[in-house]
C-alpha cells in the first residue's frame, strides 16, 4: 500500500502541534508497513533523516512533468486524458505566466525562478502570502496527482485539502483528510469564510475524514454538515521517547512555576490562565507563572499582567522549540491548559513525560482520554484558581494524578495510530 500524502509542517519546520502531528503518524505508518511519499511546500530547512520519500513542491517542475505525464496519457487515451486534465498543459512561460493570473496573484508574488522556468515559489510559512501559496499547492497536488504511483491520498489540514482534492480528481484515487484542527476552533464565532469554505470543500470532497477527537468529529457533523458514518476518530500520541527524567536541568528560582505553554491565542485562552494566576497569587506568593509562547494577544496578556502588578511573577518567553520545550517543561510544577476549543492538544502529554501534573480544559479532545487528568471548563475562573492551588499545596496530590494519568497515556502513542489509519486506508480502498 503506498500512499501521496499532504503536509504543510515537518520537523524541524514546526509553529504549532501539526510538523509534531505529521512526524508522529508518517513514523506510525512507516512501523505499520505503509509505503509513503510525503508531499510539503520546501525542504530546504528540512535536516531530519526519515525512511521514506519527501517531495518538496517547490522542486516539483512543472513543465516537465507535464510533458512526462502528456506523453504517458497520449499513449493510453487521448480523449479521456484531454477531458479529465483541468490545468492546460504550459510549455512556454508566456501560458505558464497566464495561468497563475487564473488565481488573480501577482507575477512578482510567484518569484518564477527565470533559470528554472516552471518552478513554483513556496515558504511554508504562514505569512502574508498564505492562501496563494495554498492555492499553488493545489497545482502541485494535481500534477503529483497524474505523476506519482499511488494508492491512497492523504492531506493535512485545510492548507493541503486543495491539494489533495486535485490529487484525488487527477488520479482517480480515493482521498482520506485529517482535520488537526478547524476554523470554528481557531476563530469562534469571527470565522475567516475563505478557510471554512477550503475546509467544508475538502470535507465534502474526500472519501472519508478522520478527526482527531470525538469533539472535533461533533463541529465536523454539526459545524460542516458531514454525514458521521463519514468521520473516523483517531487520537494524536507523543514521542515517548523523550527523557523521562529531569536529567541536568534544575530550576534557578526558589518558587514553583505553573505553566501556559502554546500559541497566544483567543483559542488557547492565554486570558483564562493570567486571571485565574491572580487569584492563585493572592493566597500563594511562593508560585511564578511562565506564559511560552507568541500570538495576536500576548502584548494584551502582557499589559494586563502589568495592570495586575504581576510582572515581577510573570514570565513571558516567546516561542520555545526543542530542548528549550524540554527544558521548561522540566522546571514546571503545573502545566495548565485553559483552551476555548482545543481539537486534541499533545501538550498535556508532552508535560506528562516530566511528571507535570496537567489541568486541561473540558473543551479539548485530549480530556477524552486522559481520564486522570484535572479538567475544568475554560471560563471557569475561580475553579481553575482552585486547582491550582490544590496542586500547588499538596505535593502527593499532584504526584498521585501525575501518575494516574501517565498510566493513561499506555495505550496513546504513534504505532498504534498508524495501526487505525492504516485501517482507514484499507476502508476506503474496499469501497472502491
Amino acid at each position: 500500500m503506498k500512499v501521496l500524502m499532504f503536509g504543510w509542517e515537518f520537523p524541524p519546520i514546526i509553529s504549532g502541534g501539526l510538523g509534531t502531528a505529521s512526524y508522529g503518524i508518517t513514523r506510525g505508518l512507516h512501523n505499520a508497513g505503509v509505503e509513503l511519499a510525503f508531499v510539503m511546500p520546501t525542504k530546504k530547512r528540512l535536516k531530519i533523516d526519515v525512511p521514506f520519500d519527501i517531495i518538496a513542491a517547490d522542486e516539483v517542475h512543472l513543465i516537465k512533468r507535464y510533458e512526462q505525464v502528456i506523453r504517458e496519457m497520449k499513449n493510453i487515451n487521448t480523449s479521456v486524458f484531454k477531458k479529465k486534465f483541468t490545468i492546460a498543459p504550459y510549455f512556454t512561460k508566456e501560458e505558464y505566466t497566464e495561468y497563475l493570473q487564473q488565481f488573480e496573484i501577482e507575477k512578482k508574488h510567484h518569484k518564477i525562478d527565470l533559470e528554472q522556468e516552471g518552478l513554483l515559489y513556496f515558504t511554508g510559512n504562514y505569512g502574508k502570502q498564505l492562501m496563494s501559496e495554498v492555492h499553488r499547492y493545489g497545482i502541485i497536488g494535481e500534477i503529483l496527482g497524474y505523476g506519482e504511483d499511488c494508492d491512497v491520498i492523504h492531506a493535512h489540514d485545510w492548507l493541503t485539502y486543495i491539494a489533495g482534492v486535485a490529487a484525488k480528481e487527477a488520479s482517480g484515487k480515493p482521498l482520506v483528510i485529517h482535520v488537526h484542527a478547524t476554523e470554528v476552533d481557531r476563530s469562534g464565532e469571527n470565522l475567516n469564510q475563505e478557510v471554512f469554505g477550503i475546509e467544508k470543500y475538502g470535507m465534502t470532497h474526500a472519501d472519508r475524514i478522520i478527526a482527531v477527537s470525538h469533539y472535533t468529529k461533533n463541529i465536523i457533523i454539526h459545524k460542516y454538515g458531514i454525514d458521521a458514518s463519514k468521520v473516523d476518530v483517531v487520537h494524536n500520541a507523543v514521542d515517548k521517547s523523550q527523557k523521562l527524567k529531569r536529567l541536568g536541568i534544575e530550576k534557578n528560582v526558589k518558587e514553583k512555576i505553573v505553566l501556559f505553554l502554546g500559541r497566544v491565542t483567543m483559542q488557547k485562552g492565554p486570558d483564562y490562565f493570567v486571571e485565574a494566576a491572580y487569584k492563585v497569587f493572592q493566597k500563594n506568593k511562593n508560585v511564578r507563572f511562565v506564559m511560552a509562547g507568541s500570538g495576536d494577544m500576548l502584548t494584551r496578556m502582557i499589559l494586563r499582567v502589568a495592570s495586575l502588578r504581576m510582572l515581577d511573577r510573570f514570565h513571558f518567553t516567546g516561542f520555545l522549540k526543542g530542548v528549550d520545550v524540554e527544558r521548561m517543561y522540566a522546571m514546571s510544577d503545573i502545566y495548565v491548559m485553559p483552551s476555548v476549543s482545543e481539537p486534541f492538544g499533545i501538550s498535556p502529554f508532552e508535560a506528562l513525560l516530566y511528571d507535570v501534573p496537567a489541568i486541561i480544559s473540558k473543551q479539548s479532545g485530549v480530556a477524552e482520554v486522559l481520564n486522570h487528568a484535572i479538567k475544568i471548563d475554560f471560563w471557569d475562573i475561580d475553579r481553575l484558581a482552585e486547582m491550582m492551588l490544590m496542586l500547588l499545596e499538596n505535593e502527593k496530590i499532584a504526584k498521585e494524578i501525575a501518575s494516574k494519568s501517565k498510566a493513561d497515556m499506555e495505550f496513546i502513542h504513534w504505532d498504534y495510530a498508524g495501526e487505525k489509519i492504516k485501517s482507514v486506508y484499507k476502508t476506503v480502498l474496499n469501497f472502491n
